[in-house]
């Protein structure tokens, strides 16, 4: 195992496991990579309640990360709805030996970026109660939504594995990549796929009025010059979106969460000031966001 890197095995279900219906809706919201910010969660669930008809708001792993003095007031609203474990949540109840932080980083992610996430993670066990590793124990790995009769796969990294990484924005740019999603889809029996995990946010459209999104992340912004976050909105209404495609009847949309940014830089700094491993790999990110445009993301 080279921790960071590798994934246990026990991170493997394949995507034929979900071939099946946990709850069904008329709209659907998937958040991943909250990172916990409690601003981008305050925000979401503003949205969120202003959504009419019958709905479900799925959180969909790594929800935590930076919220070392917050980690009990997110983990408690976390769980008045939906979730599925990410890569964090999963090392956080139980460590594998070995996994580091558990995020699978691929060989374009260099070595000091994965040895300070396998670092922060050891940071923020201090602040999990054994109450709360059992709480995040017993939730799933995955869930599958009916939105109006169509099938929605909610992962967290991929149709294969919790934290795989077929489903970022440099696996679908090739011809692969693209392969193994297009497959994927035919093994789930989904219409759509809801994923995060890799950070960057991705809108992939296939053939069959197939639509693979990856909601990069609702607690840090996902593009250069920008503030605010991500979630996936899925549903028979359209509503309003930085882009979106079409499922068969469904609208798959991108939302922005505007959330407080300027006291979202300073409570990260109160918890993760400067030379410290999150400051070091993710304020410049806080500040103003990657390299990368929505243009990048709805052309995958």
């Amino acid at each position: 195992m080279k921790p960071g890197r590798n994934c246990p095995v026990s991170y493997h279900y394949g995507a034929s496991v979900l071939d099946r219906v946990d709850f069904s809706v008329d709209t659907l919201w998937v958040a991943g990579g909250l990172y916990g910010n409690p601003f981008a969660l305050e925000r979401l669930l503003e949205l969120y309640e202003d959504e009419p008809g019958p709905k479900a708001l799925v959180f969909n792993g790594d929800f935590h990360w930076f919220d070392i003095e917050d980690f009990a007031a997110i983990d408690d609203v976390i769980h008045r709805h939906k979730a599925t474990r990410g890569n964090i949540e999963t090392e956080l109840a139980a460590p594998a030996e070995g996994a580091g932080c558990g995020c699978g980083y691929p060989e374009w992610v260099d070595d000091a970026t994965v040895a300070r996430s396998n670092r922060i993670i050891e940071g923020l066990r201090g602040a999990v109660t054994r109450a709360a590793r059992e709480r995040l124990a017993a939730l799933p790995m995955h869930l599958v939504a009916e939105v109006a009769g169509e099938r929605v796969a909610i992962v967290h990294g991929d149709a294969d594995s919790l934290a795989g990484w077929g489903f970022s924005q440099e696996a679908l740019a090739t011809p692969a990549g693209r392969r193994a999603a297009h497959a994927a889809f035919d093994a789930a029996k989904a219409r759509t796929f809801a994923s995060s995990h890799t950070c960057l946010p991705v809108m992939a459209r296939f053939p069959g009025e197939r639509v693979l999104v990856n909601n990069g992340s609702l607690g840090m912004p996902n593009f250069q010059g920008t503030t605010f976050g991500l979630a996936t909105r899925i549903s028979v209404r359209p509503g309003e979106s930085l882009y979106a495609q079409r499922a068969a009847g469904l609208h798959v949309e991108a939302v922005a969460i505007d959330y407080d940014a300027a006291a979202w830089r300073r409570r990260f700094v109160a918890q993760w000031p400067e030379g410290s491993d999150a400051h070091r790999s993710y304020y410049q990110r806080i500040v103003g966001g990657p390299r990368y445009s929505p243009g990048q993301a709805a052309a995958a």
